[in-house]
C-alpha cells in the first residue's frame, strides 16, 4: 500500500461563544466578591469607565437629552451619525429588552430587540455553553527543643505571610535548622515529598534507592523534619502523625499515647471495650482518652490549603413587610459604573483625530455593554429570588422543617429563563432570611409526599434525621431501622437505605460507632 502526504478538507461544528456573551455569563455566575474583582479588572482595562461615588450608574441618569449623551456625539468632525453609539441613559426595568449578547455591537435604542427573542436566544446559547462544557468534562533534631527555640518557631509559624505554601514554610525551616551539609539536601528532598496534608508520601527506602544514599541517613533527616512546625508534619500515617503531636506536647506517658502507638485500628472502629481489655483500663477512661485524641490535628497541612476560609456576603435579603415578604438585593456591594464625561467630551471635540475617536467609541460601546450586563444580572437574581420566596413561603414563616420540594425548572418557567440560567444565577449566591443565611441552592430540593398529602423536601427530612439522632440515648443509639419507624410515625414513608444515605451526608456515624460507654 502506497504511503504519502495528502491534503484534505473536513467540516466540523464547534461551540464558540462571543466574548460579550462569555463576559455576561461570567458576571451572572460570579458571587459578589468575584464580581467586584471582574469589574475592577474592567475598570483598569477600559479608561472610559469609572465607578460612581454616589451610586448612580449610566443607566440611571435622567434622560437622553443632556449634552454628554453619547448618542448625540458625532462620529467625526464632519459627521453627526450616531447609529453606532446607542442612548442607554434611561432606567433599566424588567420590561426593557437587555443587550443582544450574541452581537458584536450594542443595538440601537430606537430599534430594540424584543425581550422574548433576546431571552430565548440568551438561554439557548447558555444551554449550548453548558452542553459543551459537559461534553468536554466527560471526554532540626527530634529531641524536644528549648523553650526559647520553640517560641521562635511558633512565632515564625504564626507570622506566615498570606499565600505561603506548606513546602515553602518547611524549606525555610530547613535552611534555619542546624543541619550538616550532608543532611541539608536530604531534608530538602524529604520536604519535596510531603503532600498538602503534611504527610510524607515516599518511604525512606524509596528515597534512599533514588539517590544511592543509605536509608539510615534519610531517617536522621526525617527526624529533623518531623521536629518542624506544624506539629505532626512529615508523618507517614495517621498513627505517627498523632504520636508526633503527643510527643511534642510531652504526653508520652498518657493513655492516649498508648492507644495511638498500639491500637489505631480498634480506635478507628471505636472498639473501646477491646482497647480497655488490652490495656487493663476502664472503658470510660478509654473513651475519654479517645475524645482527647479527637482534638489533635489529623492533617497538619490543613492551615496552608487554599480557600481555607470562605467569606459569605448575602446577595439577597428577605424581610416581611406587613403581610408580604419583600426581596431586596445587596446593591451596595455591586459596583456602580458610568461612562466618563471626559471621554464623551473628547468625542464631541472637532480636533479629536479619527483614530482616537474610533478607540473611544469602541471603549464606550464595551463599557455600556458591561453596565447593561450588570443590570441584567441584578434583575435576573431579583426575579429568581422573588419566585423562591413565593414558593418557599412556609419556610420563611415557620422555619427549616417546612422547606418544600422545588426544582430549578419550575422557577425558570415562571421567571421566563432557561434552567441553566437559574443554575448560573444562584451559583455561589446566598440569601439572608429570618432563619439564617442560606446558599440559594438550598431552596432547590426534591422530596417526599407525607401521609396527609403534603410535600416534604428531603432537606427537611435530613433535619428530622439529625434532630432524632441528636435527642437519642447516647448509651443506646438508634439504628437506621428505628429512625425509619419514627419518621413513619410522623407520616413520612422512607426506605432504610435513604436514611443511611442522609445520615452519611450529615457526617453522622452508624449507631454502633455512636455509642457512648
Amino acid at each position: 500500500m502506497a504511503q504519502g502526504l495528502y491534503l484534505s478538507q473536513k467540516m466540523s461544528q464547534s461551540m464558540v461563544l462571543a466574548p460579550q456573551l462569555q463576559q455576561s455569563l461570567a458576571l451572572l455566575q460570579a458571587p459578589i466578591l468575584e464580581l467586584r474583582a471582574q469589574v475592577e479588572a474592567e475598570l483598569e482595562q477600559n479608561p472610559v469607565l469609572e465607578e460612581s461615588v454616589n451610586g448612580e450608574t449610566e443607566l440611571e441618569e435622567k434622560d437622553g437629552k443632556e449634552k454628554d449623551d453619547v448618542a448625540e456625539l458625532p462620529d467625526s468632525a464632519e459627521s453627526s451619525d450616531s447609529s453606532e453609539l446607542p442612548d442607554t441613559a434611561e432606567p433599566l426595568d424588567s420590561s426593557e429588552p437587555p443587550v443582544d449578547l450574541t452581537s458584536d455591537s450594542v443595538p440601537e435604542k430606537d430599534s430594540p430587540e424584543p425581550a422574548d427573542d433576546f431571552q430565548a436566544e440568551f438561554d439557548k446559547l447558555a444551554q449550548l455553553d453548558q452542553d459543551w462544557r459537559d461534553h468536554y468534562a466527560q471526554s532540626n533534631t527530634a529531641g524536644r527543643s528549648s523553650e526559647e527555640e520553640e517560641e521562635r518557631r511558633q512565632f515564625m509559624f504564626d507570622s506566615l505571610v498570606a499565600g505561603q505554601s506548606l513546602q515553602e514554610m518547611l524549606l525555610e525551616q530547613v535552611r534555619d535548622a542546624e543541619l550538616t551539609p550532608e543532611q541539608l539536601p536530604l531534608a530538602e528532598m524529604i520536604v519535596g515529598n510531603i503532600d498538602e496534608r503534611g504527610y510524607l508520601t515516599a518511604s525512606i527506602e524509596e528515597l534512599a534507592a533514588s539517590t544511592g544514599m543509605m536509608a539510615e541517613k534519610f531517617a536522621v533527616a526525617l527526624k529533623a523534619v518531623q521536629g518542624f512546625q506544624p506539629p505532626g508534619v512529615g508523618a507517614r500515617d495517621l498513627g505517627e502523625c498523632l504520636k508526633l503531636q503527643l510527643e511534642r506536647a510531652g504526653r508520652q506517658d498518657t493513655l492516649e499515647y498508648k492507644i495511638v502507638t498500639g491500637h489505631m485500628e480498634a480506635l478507628g472502629r471505636r472498639r473501646f471495650p477491646e482497647i480497655a481489655r488490652a490495656l487493663s483500663q476502664d472503658v470510660v477512661d478509654i473513651q475519654e482518652a479517645a475524645d482527647r485524641i479527637g482534638h489533635l490535628e489529623p492533617h497538619p497541612g490543613r492551615a496552608f490549603l487554599p480557600d481555607n476560609e470562605q467569606y459569605i456576603i448575602p446577595e439577597v435579603f428577605v424581610q416581611k413587610v406587613g403581610e408580604e415578604w419583600v426581596v431586596t438585593l445587596n446593591n451596595e456591594q455591586v459596583p456602580h459604573l458610568r461612562i466618563s464625561n471626559h471621554y464623551k467630551d473628547l468625542m464631541a471635540r472637532h480636533e479629536t483625530d479619527p483614530a482616537t475617536r474610533e478607540y473611544i467609541r469602541d471603549k464606550i460601546r464595551a463599557g455600556k455593554f458591561l453596565i447593561k450586563s450588570l443590570h441584567q444580572r441584578q434583575q435576573t437574581i431579583h426575579n429568581i429570588g422573588t419566585e423562591i420566596v413565593k414558593r418557599q413561603r412556609d419556610f420563611m414563616e415557620l422555619g427549616r422543617a417546612h422547606l418544600k420540594p422545588l426544582t430549578m425548572n419550575q422557577v425558570a418557567e415562571v421567571v421566563g429563563v432557561h434552567e441553566t440560567t437559574v443554575s448560573r444565577a444562584v451559583s455561589g449566591k446566598y440569601m439572608e432570611t429570618p432563619h439564617g443565611v442560606f446558599d440559594m441552592k438550598h431552596f432547590f430540593t426534591s422530596g417526599f409526599t407525607s401521609a396527609d398529602g403534603q410535600a416534604v423536601a428531603n432537606t427537611s427530612i435530613k433535619d428530622m434525621v439529625a434532630e432524632i439522632i441528636k435527642s437519642e440515648d447516647q448509651f443506646a443509639p438508634l439504628a437506621d431501622d428505628a429512625i425509619v419507624k419514627l419518621l413513619v410515625a410522623k407520616g413520612i414513608t422512607i426506605a432504610r437505605r435513604t436514611v443511611a444515605k442522609y445520615r452519611g451526608e450529615l457526617n453522622i456515624l452508624p449507631s454502633n460507632l455512636r455509642r457512648v460507654y
